[in-house]
């Protein structure tokens, strides 16, 4: 099968005004037909942000009906993580945890017709995500990702009113246009093997792709590949399966547009603050493929869909309620001016960053007698970039588990385990972030505070966030009340206007006196 990729960067750009399609009202079949593929990925705010201006699923939704209208062979696309990491799921609704229900609902609203594994979609609990799928109404495909039940690896599956439909490795779109053109769309979804929760398994995705493309391939007209993993790991696919019609990737949250061979692999911006559109021509005669892509900014020039504007903003109501009862104004603005805040895991769980440092800043802030703060990584949830102004849910959205900073005293000897610890955890949530005064000598092997040596029975004062105290990050479970190497611990401050009440808090009255 030959095809031809063009990568055109049109904004707001209707793709069937660049190239029309052909006579597609004629009643004689012309042996062409175009197919519409939206794609979304890393989509964990169904509401606009940076003040309504960029994403929103209602916008989302509102683009794919000005696609449809020019093309009824339409359909949108999720390159995975959609249901973690959010604030909703540090929310409870009728008494039960949100874990990505607003999501499911927003999604069904907008029309969404395929969805795919994220890496993200295995932080909740295995009943919380069965739930979610059960509740979806779009098409998903899981071809290297299943689910460990009852001692098996089985497909993961929807049960409802119809009974239960296990997720294909493999599925197949038959499409049809005005004159009788008709074509079938193989579709491959791959996620790459990050989140190792105990109920999920996986094999090789490269391994999967490359055996199910072969399989797919004599049967349609075309295979499109929708993945979640690193812009590398799609380079190796396009180059290891040349036949692919195109990627269409999730996992990096900046937008990438890029040709190996002659397959595409496109990536939108998280939070659909922009979405991809592939037109992909099929030539039925010369059995041949044509793929454009055109980037859409999802902002505010496109007005939101009334029906699921409805959905969304229920759900915002919702949230706006919870944060009310914990002594938040979402809307109010904490930052104005200033780069973005960078708080994408990959950056927070390998070293610190500027949202890092204000978290930090914001500790000692609020624990002035501190010697030391120490805060996981995994605290930080929001796997984003946040643009000013920064607005006081975006802090609650990106520590959306709050918690309270607790102080302790305690040896050197454990200051040091736990600094060493940190180091070990990097990459992961475990990995620390401490104040500036904390430095490693490389050259004497030694830790230091202020320059001098971290003294192994001396006392040290020390902020953390009271998760770290539970015992319950990797490779810090001698962290605890208990421990004989913590000589006080000082009683948690619980008012309302104590800093120290919800780390949140603390950045925000820290911000406001910047």
């Amino acid at each position: 099968m030959k095809r031809i990729f063009y990568t055109g960067i049109l904004i707001l750009t209707i793709i069937s005004s660049c190239t029309p399609v052909r006579n597609v009202s004629s009643a004689v079949d012309d042996g062409l037909i175009s197919i519409n593929l939206i794609q979304i990925n890393d989509v964990y705010e169904i509401a606009p942000l940076a003040g309504g201006t960029q994403g929103g699923m209602a916008r989302v939704a509102t683009l794919k009906k000005r696609y449809l209208e020019k093309n009824p062979n339409t359909f949108l696309l999720m390159a995975g993580d959609f249901l973690s990491p959010s604030v909703y799921n540090s929310l409870k609704y009728d008494g039960k945890s949100i874990r990505g229900k607003q999501m499911v609902e927003a999604m069904n609203a907008a029309g969404t017709d395929i969805a795919i594994f994220g890496n993200h979609e295995f932080d909740i609990k295995e009943a919380e995500l069965q739930e979610r799928i059960n509740e979806s109404r779009f098409q998903w495909i899981s071809s290297n990702t299943f689910h460990k039940e009852k001692g098996s690896i089985v497909p993961f599956a929807k049960t409802n009113s119809s009974g239960t439909s296990p997720f294909p490795a493999t599925y197949i779109k038959t499409v049809t246009d005005a004159d009788g053109t008709t074509a079938r769309i193989g579709f491959i979804g791959l996620t790459l093997p990050f989140n190792k929760a105990n109920y999920v398994s996986y094999t090789d995705a490269l391994a999967t792709a490359k055996t199910l493309y072969h399989q797919l391939k004599d049967s349609v007209d075309a295979v499109v590949a929708i993945t979640h993993q690193s812009m590398e790991e799609d380079r190796i696919l396009a180059r290891e399966i040349p036949g692919l019609a195109m990627i269409l990737g999730g996992h990096e949250h900046d937008q990438h547009a890029e040709k190996i061979g002659s397959v595409g692999i496109t990536k939108a911006m998280a939070n659909a603050k922009s979405a991809y559109v592939i037109r992909l021509v099929i030539d039925k005669e010369s059995q041949t493929t044509k793929v454009r892509s055109t980037l859409e900014n999802i902002d505010n020039t496109i007005l939101p869909d009334s029906s699921t504007d409805v959905v969304v903003q229920r759900w915002v109501k919702i949230a706006d309620n919870n944060y009310s009862s914990l002594g938040f104004d979402a809307k109010k603005a904490v930052l104005t001016t200033g780069e973005a805040l960078d708080g994408r895991e990959s950056a927070v769980r390998a070293g610190s960053t500027n949202l890092t440092k204000l978290v930090v800043e914001a500790m000692i802030f609020a624990a002035p007698k501190a010697d030391v703060v120490i805060l996981n990584a995994g605290s930080i949830r929001v796997d984003d970039m946040l643009p000013m102004p920064v607005t006081q849910y975006d802090i609650i959205r990106s520590l959306p588990f709050g918690g309270g900073i607790r102080e302790i005293d305690m040896r050197g000897s454990m200051l040091i385990k736990i600094l060493k610890a940190g180091i070990k955890n990097k990459g992961t949530g475990g990995y620390l972030h401490y104040n500036d005064a904390v430095s490693f000598d490389a050259v004497s092997d030694k830790w230091k505070l202020n320059n001098i040596e971290i003294g192994n029975l001396k006392t040290y004062r020390v902020a953390l966030s009271d998760f770290l105290l539970t015992g319950a990050e990797a490779n810090l479970d001698f962290l605890t009340e208990k421990n004989v190497e913590i000589v006080k611990v000082y009683p948690a401050e619980n008012a309302s206007a104590d800093p120290r009440s919800d780390i949140r808090k603390a950045i925000i009255q820290f911000a406001a006196k910047k």
